[in-house]
Order: structure tokens, then sequence, then C-alpha cells
């Protein structure tokens, strides 16, 4: 089949019924899931640095949208990057190569040093996609999750001090978050406003946010997450640690799992039954935490990555 069937054009304001359609109708065949929905969409395509018509690439065929490609800035370490959906029945077209192929264009434009793109380890088809185009495997990480109800009461350590973060104080996370993974692989320092923003996503609130406290200093924070929306679309309790972490001052001291403690203790208190969450698979301290927490690895996905000086 030639290429003409199909035309890569960028998005417009009055794709987005169509936009969200393709990624029904992938969910559907493909059953990974994943739930979307129309306001998680918008709320996508509205994020900081992100600039619809000329961030996200679409592919159509008679006017029907059948794929895309988008690139998300995190230009403060240098990276662009992608995350790409093709619907099952166009696969193996060339459609995805020629999106990365606009997309790569885009992230020189931006000034990117690198690309990256996460696929699921289990995605051959993506893996040799990305291998084939000269993207290289440089990170793998592990999706774990964690049933609540068999958590013994005796293994949650509340001794710590804490409480919910206030709205007016996205100050505070902005902070410890920015040092707490400053230097890490793959963490973009944030601003406030970009804090901000994500906590007023749906789902989110300041009031999922516990603070750890030594004294009034914040020394550890753990980040959950709730979509009530998804949940009541797949009827299962569950909630998502976003990020946590300890204070570099503060760690060796076995306070790693007394702030984890704090967070599923509020996810328990929420009426959640099951926490995930996603780790560095190289970051051996946080795996071996949420191990012994009874967290197990459901699936592992990688990183790939394309310097921004090769061509395709």
């Amino acid at each position: 089949m030639s290429q003409s069937f199909y035309t890569i054009r960028n998005y417009q304001p009055d794709d987005f019924n169509n936009f969200f359609q393709l990624q029904v109708e992938t969910e559907q065949i493909d059953q990974s899931g994943w739930h979307l929905t129309p306001r998680a969409l918008k709320e996508s395509l509205g994020r900081p640095h992100f600039t619809p018509e000329k961030d996200l690439f679409l592919a159509e065929v008679e006017e029907k949208i059948v794929g895309f490609c988008n690139i998300t800035s995190e230009l403060r370490i240098g990276r662009v990057l992608f995350y790409f959906l093709v619907h099952p029945k166009y696969r193996k077209k060339g459609i995805a190569t020629e999106l990365i192929q606009k997309a790569f264009r885009r992230a020189g434009e931006c000034g990117a040093q690198v690309v990256q793109a996460e696929v699921l380890d289990a995605n051959l088809a993506a893996k040799d996609l990305l291998s084939g185009l000269g993207f290289r495997p440089v990170r793998s990480f592990f999706e774990m999750s964690l049933i609540l109800n068999e958590v013994p009461k005796d293994d949650v350590d509340n001794s710590l001090a804490n409480r919910v973060l206030k709205k007016g104080e996205e100050h505070q996370l902005t902070h410890i978050q920015n040092r707490l993974f400053a230097g890490t692989w793959g963490f973009n320092p944030n601003t406030t406003e970009e804090i901000a923003y994500r906590l007023n996503l749906f789902g989110c609130s300041p009031g999922d946010v516990i603070m750890i406290y030594n004294g009034d200093k914040p020394i550890g924070y753990c980040w959950t997450i709730i979509n009530s929306e998804e949940n009541l679309a797949l009827k299962l309790k569950k909630g998502r640690i976003h990020m946590m972490g300890v204070d570099p001052d503060y760690r060796g001291k076995g306070m790693g799992k007394a702030v984890l403690s704090a967070g599923l203790t509020h996810l328990m208190n929420r009426g959640i039954e099951l926490a995930q969450l996603t780790v560095d698979s190289a970051n051996t301290v946080a795996c071996t935490l949420y191990k012994s927490a009874g967290f197990e690895v459901q699936a592992t996905t990688l990183w790939y990555e394309k310097d921004m000086t090769q061509d395709f």
C-alpha cells in the first residue's frame, strides 16, 4: 500500500472529538486497561509548555484520525519526550515512522539534545520500530502494585509528624521535590506554577500530598493521586503514589518506610484497595523499600533514546 493513502498534519482544535475517538477505539481493541476521559484529554492538551497545533502530529485517512505522535519538552534537562499511538487496523504501514520523523524535526526546532520514548517491554513491535529508527534503550522502570487490604496493620508506621499540603503551599512541594530529585535520571526541575497546575488536575489535590516534618521543616513527602472517574469506569478502587522521597540530610535512617506508610495510610483512609507506582529499576534502594512493603512488579517499561545529531 502506498504512502499516499494517509496524510500527516498538525492538530487543530476541531480535531478533538476524532482524536479522542481514536484512543477509545484503540483501547477497546488493545485492552491494555488504560482509561481516558474527555476531561483528562483536555487537561493533557492544555499542559504547560505544550502547543497542540505545533507539538501534536496526526495521521489521517479519509477524515479519520488513525494515529498521532506528540512531544513534551523538558528542555531544562535537554530532552523532548515522544508519545505515539497508531490504531491497530493501521499498524505496520509506515504511519508511526513518519509521525516520529515529524516529531523529531519539531524536537530539533525546540532545541532538544536528545529525544526519548517509553514503551512496554512486552511491546515487541514498538521496540523494533524504535530500534529500526536509531533509538537505543537507556533505562528500564518497574510498574508495581500492592493490594492494600493485605498489608498487616503492624507494618504501617505512622511515627512521623505529617499533614496534607495546604492550598498556597505549592512552593514548599516544589522546593523539596527539586531538592530530593536533583540529578536523578529523567527528572526535569519544576517551577511552582507547574506544580500548581498539576495539583489542580482532575484526580489531584493538595489534600492528597502528605508532607513529613521535623519541627517546621519539611523533610519528606508522598504525593498520591486518585482518579475517581477511572475507578468508576474500571470498577476498581485504585490509587497511585506519584512521587515520594526523603530529604538527603535525613536518608539512611529508615525514614523512607515511614514516608511510604504515611502515603499508604492516606490511600487506605480514602477507601483505596490497590496502590500502584512506577520506579526506576536502577534505584535499588527504592525498589528494595517497595518490595519489602509488599509491592510486586506487574510490568516493565523501557526508555529509548536518540541523539539529535543523528539522522533517520
